[in-house]
This record gives C-alpha cells, sequence and structure tokens, in this order.
C-alpha cells in the first residue's frame, strides 16, 4: 500500500474507531513510518539498527543473500509487509522442505499471526497500533507473496490482464510492465513498472510482489495473473473490495485496541461505524489515480474537523536525537522503535517454531532472558517497565 492508504486512510479509521485528532495522527504517522524505518534513517539517529522495518533499494542492492543476509530480509519482510498466513500450511503438490517453508511464508489476510500482530499492540503505545495497523492493511493489499526472496514462490508470468467496469461487467485488458523505476505507471494504456526478471532463486528482483510492481498497492485496480506457486490456476485479485476490507478491519481492531470490544475475532468488521461513509470510500477507493492521498485526507478533516498534518519524515528526528540515552526510549520515535522490535521479534520467533530457520533463529526473552541481538535489551527494558504511552 501507498501513503494514502497507510497515512491518511489510516487516520481516518483511527478517527471511526474513537480516537482523538491528536491520537488519530500519532497512530497514521507510525503505521506510514514502517515505510521509512530503514538502517539508512536509524544510522542518522544513531538508534537500534534491528528495529528497520524496510529497505531501500540501494540497500537492497547491497544485501547479501548468503544464509545470513536472506534470513535478515525476511525478518524484515515477513514481519512488517507479508506477513504469513499460515505457517503449517501444505503445498498442493509433494516437494521439498525448502519450497515448503518458503510457501509457508505466503501472506493472506486474517491468519492467526494476524491475531498476534494485534494483541501485541493491546495495552501498548499509539506507535505499536500504527505499526500493527500497517501489518494489517498489508496482509490484504500483498496478499499471494511472500517476504523472502523466492523465483518458485513469488515469479509471475506475461499472463496479466487488468479487469475494467464496463456497466455490464469487466473487460479484459492485456497488462504490460516494463522496468524503468523512474518512469511512472501509465494508468491510461494499463502499463506499469516491474522488476526484472531473475532467473536467481534468491534475487532480490524475487521479493515480495517486486515481479507484480506496484499493482497490489493501488486500490482501484482489478487484474488477474498466475503466480509461481499457484499450479496455473488463474487468480482474480479485487483490490477494491480488499481495501475497503481492510480499512474496515482496522476500525474494528481499534476499537478493540481501545477497549470498546471484549474479544477480537479474526474475519470481522466494523461495517456500522463505515456504512454513513461507505458511498464516500468506495469512491475514494475505486477513483483511478496513483495518489489518493487528496481525497482520504479531506474525509479525515471531514470526520475530525480537525487540519491533518502533512506526513514529514523528520519530524520526530530532533525530539529523538535530543533525548539522552536513558530517555531517548521515551520518545515518540524510541516507543515506534520498541513497537518494531516487538514485531520482528514475535514473528521471527514463530517463523522460527514452525521449524523454519528461513527469518533466523529465535529465542523467547520473556521466558530465557536476553540472548542474541544487542539491540533487543532494549525491548526487554520496555517489557519489564510495562505499559508506555
Amino acid at each position: 500500500m501507498n501513503s494514502d492508504f497507510h497515512y491518511y486512510a489510516t487516520y481516518c479509521a483511527a478517527q471511526l474507531a474513537g480516537y482523538s485528532h491528536e491520537d488519530s495522527q500519532s497512530i497514521a504517522y507510525s503505521a506510514q513510518m514502517v515505510d521509512f524505518c530503514t538502517r539508512t534513517l536509524l544510522s542518522t539517529l544513531k538508534a537500534p539498527l534491528s528495529a528497520a522495518t524496510t529497505q531501500l533499494q540501494l540497500e537492497l542492492m547491497d544485501a547479501r543473500t548468503d544464509i545470513a543476509g536472506l534470513q535478515d530480509i525476511t525478518r524484515i519482510w515477513a514481519s512488517f509487509h507479508f506477513l504469513p498466513y499460515d505457517l503449517n500450511a501444505l503445498p498442493p503438490k509433494r516437494c521439498c522442505k525448502r519450497y515448503r517453508d518458503k510457501y509457508r511464508l505466503i501472506c493472506k489476510p486474517n491468519g492467526e499471526l494476524l491475531s498476534a500482530t494485534v494483541s501485541l499492540a493491546k495495552d501498548k503505545s499509539l506507535q505499536a497500533v500504527g505499526v500493527a495497523m500497517h501489518v494489517l492493511a498489508d496482509t490484504w493489499a500483498h496478499q499471494n507473496f511472500a517476504g523472502t526472496p523466492s523465483l518458485v514462490i513469488n515469479n509471475t508470468n506475461s499472463w496479466f490482464y487488468e479487469l475494467l467496469e464496463d456497466g455490464n461487467g469487466f473487460t479484459e485488458r492485456k497488462l504490460n510492465f516494463r522496468h524503468s523505476a523512474s518512469s511512472p505507471d501509465d494508468l491510461e494504456h494499463s502499463l506499469y513498472t516491474s522488476s526484472l526478471y531473475s532467473n536467481s532463486e534468491n534475487s532480490i528482483m524475487n521479493l515480495g510482489h517486486g515481479r507484480a510492481g506496484h499493482l497490489p498497492d493501488y486500490s482501484f485496480i482489478r487484474y488477474e495473473y498466475l503466480p509461481a506457486w499457484g499450479q496455473y490456476e488463474v487468480i482474480v485479485k479485487d483490490n477494491p473490495s480488499d481495501y475497503l476490507h481492510a480499512f474496515a478491519q482496522m476500525v474494528y481492531a481499534m476499537r478493540w485496541l481501545r477497549g470498546e470490544t471484549d474479544d477480537f475475532a479474526l474475519d470481522a468488521y466494523a461495517w456500522d461505524a463505515v456504512e454513513p461513509y461507505r458511498d464516500e470510500i468506495e469512491r475514494i477507493i475505486k477513483t483511478r489515480q496513483l495518489d489518493a492521498s487528496a481525497d482520504w485526507k479531506a474525509l479525515g478533516e471531514r470526520l475530525s474537523g480537525q487540519t491533518i498534518e502533512s506526513f514529514r519524515l523528520e519530524k520526530y528526528q530532533e525530539e529523538y536525537l535530543n533525548a539522552v540515552e536513558e530517555e531517548k526510549d521515551d520518545t515518540f520515535l524510541g516507543r515506534l522503535f520498541i513497537a518494531a522490535l516487538a514485531q520482528k521479534s514475535m514473528v521471527t520467533g514463530r517463523i522460527y517454531q514452525s521449524g523454519s530457520k528461513l527469518a533466523g533463529y529465535s529465542v523467547d526473552y520473556r521466558q530465557k532472558g536476553f540472548k542474541g541481538i544487542r539491540d533487543f535489551k532494549r525491548l526487554i527494558r520496555s517489557s519489564r517497565g510495562g505499559k508506555r504511552q
């Protein structure tokens, strides 16, 4: 998903869930920061590098693709952008363990790890809520791809068709890809940018939905294609429906996080809160445009009666840099980094416990104390300190 949904739509969802304007902005900022919290940024802040939630293209180009390098990539992308749906899933055919482990990292909404992700944010900071909402939303947009480099899982072929509404249903239009990162997608001619084909199983070109370009990140588009893992069965991706469900599920999840409901259930949505604005939300989602930020912003400001600040990456950096070391974890970014460390630790642990080492090794710090990456000492201190606002 793009900033229009992760920032402005998340703000709207927080409003409908009952958060104040200020809290909604904090949640939206935190959700958007998941797409910007790179090691490059963390280095400039002298912050814990293990709190990275994404990687720049230049970082990926320099990334190692040996076992340790692939584990590092998987920890980031599976934890925050391609949350695995079922770590015990069985592929549709007999296969080796290596393929099975990768198949089990395929992202879909409403998996057990989503429940764990939302629960992890319960009684935690607003930053933790924002991180959870980013992960939740991406389970809808990024489904059918996995957060690990893999040709046999993430590759697609040239059989791609956009489904355009024509009044009596849908018309198929051949969709074409190019590999010029500097050229914007051409909606009029269904010409989109994707990663280059690489026949190397572990090439970063085969990470996530790179082979499908930005198609999963556009709310308006419907398309059909053949995924590499799909046994030549056509998948129809209906982004307008998926994005509407993602929005309603965010409202539902944040209501629970606020304590308005007793239980969090999978496949549950706050349709009652969405209904008064559903026509407007569906109009925004279905409008054919590269960036829907202005439309979501207008809706959010109508909901709150307040002006929504534009996202500024540097907004909280001075506060973090100027804080003394023992107080950094209590700054806005400090709480965000703690939330990121907790999410990464949880997902990595679940993958490891499933018998897969694709995301590396994991130790339950709550049971066995600190073992491993130095940065996670911050997470231990935070867990012992209880709730942080």
